[in-house]
């Protein structure tokens, strides 16, 4: 229902159509505000606690898009599933959350008699969350296609709802299914089938967990370069590995994927990531020893805090080589792929829960003698934060859409080709998007937003990080450019036309003609700026490379507004005539996302800042005072 028709004010709740006892409670609020501070009641001190409900319920957005992409049948049991698993995370989960942020894992190192024992301690929340995973089938439900190319679609959409109550376990989940997708890419071999099993099982019991080691000491994304840990081979055919990993997320999983270079008969290995091999290797034996694994220390995070990420010294961890020798790097793609469709997911859940959190607080909370959301710059705010959301769900749900697609199958080479572009652009900017949102939202609690025992403080840190795990947004953005040269034009064209083909969907409809026409003259805007610089150095396309990787989110994003517009219009307006105000709203947002500088990096081209001085220039400020 509309949350800002429910107040609690003194005990006394309002609900839905009792707009005079709304306006009852306000003047109470008013009046306790003007008597003096002795005769206040002290309950009327303090401020309200913004709360959200069912979160599948109140998310007008998901449910429209459901109810217009699924099949019927689907639908039918999707929707009871989702509600039922809304309320549990209202109930269940989300007091657990809590508890992981306020016992995070703790390293011992030696027990009383000075044994080493390197144990990481999780609290019981933690293990909880690891067990209500499995049960809810987080990651089983992609891999087992009971809706066929809709799974993928309906797991992460339950991931959505899950990640801003996970108590940071989205992140494990995240390393899980990228390895279940490795190991599914590889034909599932026999060695590998108990793994594979385990990771995408429903059974708690039975429910393993990875993770994914590759950052090393020289650290970043240059694991080409970077990557020092040696594999050599036994008589039996395993692989010993001997190597310092220095960021292993999720380090007490267990399971992982980690890439190494094999050393030959002379103890020499292939350098670059020519030499990169990877490789799967439990991190504990049957008995609960670690695999000849020794824990440096836990990482001292700005937040993730509830996650223990270490750092690991590998003295000969017997693994097994599950890629094509020297191909570790091509294997390992299909798990970072998955990484940063979970790293998007995480974003937009972030984004959601802030501003659920922000409307509802502005229901609340009375300042200047009314509440938040009756000041009209106050609502603009949130407005600008929920156009920005918007947005970012609906690349999201179309990346798994595609996603599901070419899992099943069914995807065209147009699609697969959209799909590789779609990842990093959606994984770099909402990111971006995720961070300011978080930052600007905490804005609309005041003074409280910055306490820490709210826990929005907690969603912040935990948003920060992702426009920097599984590539910062430079190195994304340079990865859009390769997938551009890859394809040798393909990928651009394709993305072109798809755009192209929505708009004329759309252009029969007056109301957002504006959006049509702006995103018409951005994407001929986009031509021009390929065009020109289709003859340039490789550095102006570096250097506009963010800007690029922008103006395609912003692009297709605009699209994708204008299309759930179009298709879905005809079901919420003939099966669901009451609806008729979220699809005015639905334009709202469009007209607004459109308004924005679609194209930014032909804007930035006119002004010559990608032009052969631009780098020298860009060094000058930089270090022109040092």
């Amino acid at each position: 229902w509309d949350r800002c028709q429910m107040l609690s004010i003194k005990g006394i709740n309002t609900t839905v159509g009792q707009e005079q006892q709304v306006g009852v409670q306000e003047k109470r609020v008013l009046g306790d505000l003007e008597m003096p501070l002795t005769r206040r009641e002290m309950e009327t001190l303090f401020q309200e606690q913004p709360e959200t409900g069912n979160q599948y319920l109140e998310d007008t957005l998901l449910r429209s898009y459901l109810k217009t992409h699924l099949p019927p049948k689907v639908l039918e049991e999707v929707h009871q599933d989702l509600e039922r698993f809304g309320k549990r995370l209202l109930t269940k989960i989300q007091p657990l959350s809590w508890e992981c942020e306020l016992n995070p894992p703790v390293f011992q190192q030696y027990d009383a008699w000075g044994r080493r024992v390197d144990h990481i301690h999780t609290c019981s929340a933690w293990r909880r969350m690891k067990e209500i995973s499995a049960e809810e089938g987080l990651i089983a439900e992609a891999y087992e296609r009971r809706y066929s190319n809709w799974s993928r679609l309906y797991q992460a959409v339950k991931l959505y709802l899950f990640s801003s109550s996970s108590g940071g376990f989205s992140c494990p989940l995240a390393m899980t299914d990228g390895a279940a997708k490795v190991i599914e890419s590889l034909g599932i071999p026999g060695s590998l089938k108990n793994a594979f099993d385990r990771l995408t099982s429903r059974n708690p019991g039975k429910f393993w967990t990875s993770g994914q080691w590759m950052t090393e000491r020289r650290g970043g994304s240059d694991v080409a370069n970077g990557t020092e840990t040696v594999a050599r081979k036994q008589p039996d055919g395993t692989y010993r590995l001997y190597g310092f990993k220095w960021f292993t997320s999720a380090a007490d999983s267990d399971v992982t994927l980690t890439l190494a270079r094999i050393a030959d008969a002379e103890g020499q290995c292939t350098q670059g990531s020519r030499g990169l091999s990877l490789f799967f290797l439990r991190v504990r034996d049957e008995e609960g020893k670690l695999n000849s694994i020794e824990v440096q220390r836990l990482k001292d995070k700005l937040g993730t805090r509830q996650m223990a990420t270490a750092e690991l010294w590998l003295q000969g961890a017997r693994a097994e080589l599950i890629s094509a020798e020297g191909r570790g790097v091509a294997a390992i793609s299909n798990m970072l792929n998955i990484t940063r469709i979970h790293n998007v997911i995480g974003a937009v859940a972030s984004m959601r829960r802030m501003i659920s959190l922000s409307r509802d607080y502005a229901c609340k909370r009375v300042a200047f003698g009314k509440l938040l959301k009756d000041h009209p710059l106050h609502m603009q705010t949130i407005a600008r934060m929920e156009v920005q959301a918007r947005g970012a769900f609906l690349l999201m749900m179309e990346i798994v859409r595609l996603l599901g697609l070419a899992e099943t199958n069914l995807a065209s080479e147009q699609d697969q080709l959209l799909l590789r572009l779609l990842i990093p652009v959606a994984k770099l900017y909402t990111g971006k998007q995720a961070s300011a949102v978080a930052v600007e939202a905490m804005e609309s609690f005041g003074g409280q937003g910055y306490m820490e025992d709210t826990g929005l403080p907690v969603i912040l840190r935990d948003t920060l990080v992702l426009s920097i795990w599984e590539g910062t947004t430079n190195i994304l953005s340079l990865d859009v450019l390769r997938s551009l040269a890859k394809s040798q034009g393909q990928v651009m064209a394709v993305f072109l036309s798809t755009v192209q083909k929505k708009l004329e969907l759309a252009s029969g409809l007056e109301e957002l003609s504006p959006a049509v026409q702006r995103t018409r003259e951005a994407i001929g805007s986009l031509r021009q700026f390929m065009e020109a610089t289709g003859s340039k150095q490789a550095l102006t396309m570096e250097l506009a490379a963010r800007d690029f990787s922008y103006s395609l989110a912003r692009i297709y994003t605009g699209r994708a507004k204008t299309r759930i517009r179009n298709q879905g219009m005809r079901a919420l307006l003939v099966e669901h005539a009451a609806r008729t105000d979220a699809s005015s709203t639905d334009v709202c947002a469009a007209l607004r996302w459109c308004n924005q500088e679609l194209c930014p990096v032909a804007a930035e081209s006119a002004r010559g800042s990608y032009g052969g001085g631009a780098a020298l220039q860009d060094s000058a400020l930089v270090f022109g005072n040092s």
